[in-house]
């Protein structure tokens, strides 16, 4: 299973908990993320641990830019890393 690394690339986020620069490494447990954007991202997040490419632009990619469904609140960019 490979790592995936999610960065906050924005955020006002209503409760405060995700700040802009925020990492989180995702293995086997899911990041300490508000479950709204996590619902959003897992099945991404999850595809990607598993060898998948996803639609990136113009090409396929493994990586991802997602925005919280929270009238777009937080901004999320996943990406799988090498060891």
């Amino acid at each position: 299973m490979q790592k995936v690394k999610l960065t906050i690339t924005d955020s006002c986020c209503r409760s405060g908990y995700l700040k802009k620069g925020q990492e989180y490494i995702v293995e086997d447990l899911c990041p300490p993320l508000c479950h709204e954007l996590w619902n959003n991202i897992y099945p991404l997040v999850y595809a990607l641990q598993n060898g998948g490419e996803l639609d990136y632009g113009n090409v396929r990619a493994k990586m991802f830019d997602v925005k919280c469904p929270d009238e777009s609140r937080v901004s999320i960019h996943g990406e799988v890393i090498e060891d």
